[in-house]
């Protein structure tokens, strides 16, 4: 099994949420994206990539890296046609990364939080395993059926949305509002905060690409 990949993005960080994970022994791979950057030299973290275009990165900051730190950087002029968070992802996807945790995706801007939920979709099309977390909320994006174990869960509830096109045939079993053959259409909003019912929950489909937001309070 590969170990995982660590984005640390510019968007909400939270020390006490983000730094188990990305000194945990399962991640192996640690890339900083602009803002992020600064959480990771503020924690004495080396990342092993440094990616954006550093418009809001102190310039100094950038220079100790440039200079002082045997890290490889990629710079992209401010003005560029994707953003730090899908630069990085794409990297990733060059360097054969399967498994890709980003941190730093969420936070007040909803603009950048969608644009990193499509950007799951470069993951998808590549076979690796993407996901985006902060202390409330994990989100991936699912092209075909999977099992969720509430001892493993991420929090108590989740929600399914349709990514581009409607979903068909979507089955929920085991949940508290099951489901079976339904039709979830973008203007749906039947899956959202369902709960544990059993110890186990199902979901399939036949057709689509599903949204899965595991919350919690």
């Amino acid at each position: 099994m590969s170990k995982r990949t660590v984005i640390v993005s510019g968007g909400m960080l939270e020390k006490d949420f983000a730094l188990p994970i990305i000194k945990s022994e399962e991640t192996e791979f640690v890339i900083g994206v602009d803002r992020g950057l600064k959480f990771l030299y503020d924690h004495e973290i080396k990342p092993d990539y440094i990616v954006g275009d550093f418009d809001s990165v102190p310039k100094g900051l950038v220079d100790y890296y440039r200079e002082e730190a045997d890290v490889p950087i990629r710079e992209f002029n401010p003005v560029k046609d994707a953003s730090d968070t899908e630069i990085a992802l794409r990297l990733c996807i060059g360097l054969n990364r399967k498994e890709i945790w980003i941190l730093g995706g969420t936070g007040n801007r909803i603009d950048h939080l969608w644009a990193n939920i499509q950007c799951l979709q470069i993951a998808l099309d590549a076979g690796a395993d993407a996901r985006i977390l902060d202390s409330h909320n994990q989100i991936r994006l699912l092209d075909k059926g999977i099992t969720l174990k509430r001892e493993e869960a991420f929090g108590k509830y989740f929600s399914l949305f349709p990514m581009e096109l409607p979903v068909d045939a979507l089955s929920i079993t085991g949940a508290k509002y099951p489901l079976k053959n339904h039709f979830l259409r973008p203007d749906d909003s039947l899956c959202v905060s369902n709960e544990f019912a059993e110890d186990e929950v199902t979901i399939s489909f036949s057709f689509g690409k599903v949204i899965l937001m595991e919350t919690r309070d």
